[in-house]
């Protein structure tokens, strides 16, 4: 009985959703709020039926969480349909690196001096909330990969960027953590600067050489011997975990990689179909002979580059009711508290004071305006990635030093996904509203 029972309420919720997606992008909430809920509702309190233990559990989190990330981050490469020495990269490429690197300094000196916690544990801390979430920023991110709106593209590329770049500072923390407070100066290294210009230019070199190989051989299967036709999910899947393992067999940034194996996919298209939009190049379909344009040596790259970007949209929504249910589950099984003056107080700091500092700093003399730097510091939405951090730290550090981070970056978290979720649909409306009266 209990099993079908989850059949039923698994059944119901994605029914639903499916049904009442389009409702949702109307109205000033998100889904990801409705699904929060239900990983509430699903716990002891309520029903009962789930009971997750986010440090005996650590683990088997992380890697669900690390699925959907690896998902979501591909399918956001997938998106950014510009050349790569586009002036537009400019402002995605500040905020992922320049934003990140004045969020965590901000934040590692709050955690020491309001929060009152050691240097391993504020850096940890600042770390885990560092990176933009790339799968819950979707009501405010590139939908056409025709889109090429600074505030929309600029917030698509940090969320594809950050998640990767803030690995290095997570296991400096976990490592000052570990280390005497007498004996901390040793843990900072030249080898270390070296070991992140690495991930961080390995990981992309890797990501774009894969992505840009794999496209290109088996749209040549294609056109040329009308092979490797059909699968698309299983190429879309395939190079997600090439890319990933490739980087980390490497040493380098796996999500960076993976991020990077879209764009070049993408890229790949955007050469081969020139001036037009890719459903502009693959045109008209017959359904009866599918095939015939997967082949077609003016299609194939736009048929196979929209067929996975389609196939991993549809994943990244189902990985964002996985991971949001998880994180509502957790909330209920929480034994502290969740909103404390520490919680609130770091919330606030967040997202009024060093996220706006952040992005300020890192866009001195970029032509974006007034208003969409405003958005952008607004905007700065944390989620998944930042559950993944925190749960990677859980499995990998020690208990006494990383849970006190628990309630402080769920209640971030869940803060993030109500006040953002509420906020997204209104703002971007008047957003729109505004850039038509422009043009």
């Amino acid at each position: 009985m209990h099993e079908t029972l989850w059949f039923l309420i698994v059944g119901a919720v994605l029914v639903f959703m499916g049904i009442a997606a389009t409702t949702f992008r109307r109205l000033p909430v998100s889904a990801a709020m409705f699904y929060l809920a239900i990983g509430y509702a699903l716990g002891p309190p309520w029903l009962g039926l789930l009971d997750i233990d986010i440090a005996a559990d650590a683990h088997l989190l992380r890697t669900i969480t690390e699925i959907a990330l690896l998902v979501s981050l591909f399918a956001i490469g997938l998106r950014l349909r510009l050349g790569v020495f586009e002036k537009l990269w400019t402002v995605p490429l500040r905020l992922g690196f320049l934003a990140m690197l004045a969020t965590i300094p901000l934040l590692t000196l709050f955690g020491v001096y309001v929060l009152h916690l050691g240097w391993g544990p504020s850096l940890l801390l600042a770390a885990i909330l560092a990176p933009t979430d790339p799968v819950l920023a979707h009501d405010v991110q590139v939908h056409d990969p025709g889109d090429h709106d600074l505030l929309r593209f600029a917030l698509s590329g940090e969320g594809g960027l950050n998640d990767g770049i803030a690995l290095p500072f997570a296991l400096l923390g976990l490592a000052l953590c570990a280390t005497p407070a007498a004996d901390a100066g040793d843990v900072l290294t030249v080898g270390l600067a070296g070991g992140m210009v690495w991930g961080v230019a390995g990981a992309i070199a890797i990501g774009g050489v894969l992505g840009w190989a794999t496209t290109h051989a088996v749209t040549w299967l294609r056109t040329r011997h009308a092979q490797a036709l059909g699968l698309e999910g299983f190429f879309a899947l395939g190079l997600i975990e090439l890319s990933f393992g490739a980087a980390q067999l490497a040493h380098t940034y796996g999500f960076l990689a993976v991020f990077a194996a879209g764009v070049a996919m993408r890229r790949v298209e955007h050469r081969a179909s020139g001036d037009v939009s890719a459903r502009e190049a693959i045109g008209t379909v017959d359904s009866e002979d599918v095939e015939a344009t997967a082949a077609n040596p003016r299609k194939a790259h736009a048929y196979m580059t929209e067929s996975v970007l389609g196939f991993t949209i549809e994943l990244e929504r189902i990985a964002e009711v996985a991971v949001m249910a998880m994180i509502g589950n957790v909330l209920a099984t929480l034994r502290v508290p969740l909103f404390t003056w520490q919680t609130v107080a770091l919330t606030v700091t967040l997202f009024v004071i060093v996220r706006p500092a952040a992005v300020e700093l890192s866009l001195l003399g970029s032509n974006a305006s007034p208003t969409q730097r405003r958005l952008m510091s607004w905007f700065g939405i944390r989620g998944i990635g930042s559950f993944y951090y925190l749960t990677y730290a859980l499995e990998h550090g020690a208990a006494a030093d990383v849970q006190p981070l628990v309630p402080l970056t769920l209640a971030v978290v869940v803060a993030s996904v109500v006040i953002h979720g509420v906020s997204a649909t209104p703002l971007m409306n008047w957003y729109h509203r505004l850039r038509s009266r422009e043009q």
